[in-house]
């Protein structure tokens, strides 16, 4: 029997926490305490209304947080267009 596994270490998620924002970040490690994430980036609407990528924290510049499962409503492998511009904002690469 084949498993469908949505997404793995390494991938680039989604996660939507309780409070409503939305973060998009690599995951690193899923265990049962929670989401260990590389360079989380916090989904945003721009004053034109273009959906933006911004930082989480803006008095730290972490490289790697832990969200606990509790603060998580659920999470999913990021959309291919979203996960692009993840990774030009995160590494300054340019993918085609």
């Amino acid at each position: 029997m084949l498993l469908d596994v949505p997404f793995k270490n390494g991938d680039t998620v989604s996660l939507k926490l309780t409070n409503g924002d939305e973060v998009v970040a690599r995951l690193e490690e899923e265990n049962s305490d929670g989401y260990k994430l590389h360079k989380p980036m916090m989904l945003m609407q721009s004053p034109q209304g273009q959906l933006v990528l911004s930082q989480l924290l803006y008095t730290a510049s972490p490289t790697t947080i832990t969200i606990p499962k509790k603060n998580v409503m659920f999470v999913a492998k990021t959309m291919e267009e979203m996960s692009k511009n993840y990774i030009e904002s995160t590494t300054g690469i340019k993918t085609v």
